[in-house]
């Protein structure tokens, strides 16, 4: 396998993201898939030569809904393929990259702890190496590429969700400074944001986002999140606060009715914040509706044929992750006052809308 360098990075585009490459569509066919998981430790499983087989590589592999999703577009659209976990330990990562073609697969999802060794290790397009990570890879010829889907994914999921929630909008409030703030703040510049307020438990880390991205983003300390949200039109949680097993996140939603609230957080489906904003008639945008639609790209790089993220589809997961049915309005829970922000517990545990 040859790696081509990659082309300098340009400047971040002004306007919207249109896909790039389109490969051929394939001949459907009718079979259906399986999808079995195997071991890096006992190697791949082995995949009959007339099926195109894509993987996700990730160390654990077993959480991974990626699965659930693209073997429910294979057999929708027919096709003689198989979408599998590959649970590959970070000591064998490379190895295993280097060598993905012999292993049967014509391209893979990357995520935790893959992202960042991915980039190093295939030719990554402008909006991987601007986000610094990879999480999509697939061949062209004899090149192994590579690209970030969950920037489209992200911008995909508020269109979808909240429509026109960018018409107009000067200011966003972005919480957290990882690999998730990135891929949210690049997102956020090509839909041409002018002002984004990076906030973070250590205003240093915000700082490298201003540097990275440029005179748009402005570091901010946790503290000032209820007098910015005053004047902002989105918010935006990138951190684990709120996932199961994790401390909520507790924002004063004093803001303008026009706020609309974004979680990448998917379990659960509803967080803290999104309850609490909803209970307040804003519009929000859960981390489910992330991880759907970060997916599609990656589907029609490897099968030529971009695929659409239903309700049946968004049932099928939420059945997965064990989601009920709410309750009727009647119900619910009156809104709770507004509660202080509360400074988040650094931890390095998964469970957003990032693909895995």
């Amino acid at each position: 396998m040859r790696v081509a360098r990659a082309a300098d990075p340009g400047s971040i585009p002004p306007n919207r993201y249109r896909l790039q490459c389109r490969p051929p569509r394939p001949t459907p066919r009718s079979k259906d898939c399986m999808t079995p998981a195997s071991d890096a430790a006992s190697g791949p499983a082995a995949v009959p030569s007339e099926r195109k087989a894509v993987c996700v590589i990730a160390w654990p592999a077993a959480h991974s809904r990626s699965p659930l999703i693209h073997n429910y577009w294979i057999k929708q659209h027919g096709l003689n393929a198989e979408y599998r976990r590959e649970a590959v330990p970070p000591e064998r990562f490379a190895d295993f990259v280097a060598h993905l073609r012999e292993h049967g697969y014509v391209g893979a999802n990357v995520t935790v702890p893959h992202k960042l060794p991915a980039l190093a290790l295939t030719a990554p397009d402008e909006r991987a190496r601007a986000v610094g990570a990879a999480n999509t890879l697939w061949y062209e010829g004899d090149t192994l590429r590579s690209t970030n889907t969950d920037v489209e994914g992200f911008l995909a999921n508020l269109d979808s969700a909240t429509p026109g929630w960018d018409r107009g909008l000067e200011s966003a409030v972005v919480l957290g400074a990882g690999g998730g703030a990135r891929a949210t703040v690049y997102a956020l510049l090509t839909r041409d944001v002018r002002r984004i307020y990076v906030i973070n438990r250590t205003v240093e880390r915000a700082e490298e986002l201003r540097k990275q991205f440029g005179a748009r983003i402005f570091p901010s300390a946790w503290e000032e999140i209820t007098g910015l949200l005053g004047g902002a039109g989105l918010l935006v949680n990138t951190t684990t606060l709120g996932m199961v097993n994790e401390p909520p996140l507790e924002v004063n939603l004093r803001c303008p009715p026009s706020l609309v609230v974004a979680d990448l957080v998917y379990v659960p489906l509803v967080t803290p914040l999104l309850a609490t904003a909803r209970e307040r008639g804003l519009r929000t945008a859960d981390g489910l509706g992330m991880l759907l639609h970060q997916a599609v790209r990656g589907f029609e790089l490897w099968f030529g044929i971009r695929p659409e993220v239903t309700a049946e589809l968004r049932a099928l997961v939420e059945a997965d992750l064990g989601v009920t049915p709410p309750p009727p309005a009647e119900h619910r829970h009156k809104a709770k006052p507004a509660v202080k922000v509360k400074k988040p517990r650094r931890n390095k545990k998964g469970g957003s809308g990032f693909s895995g």
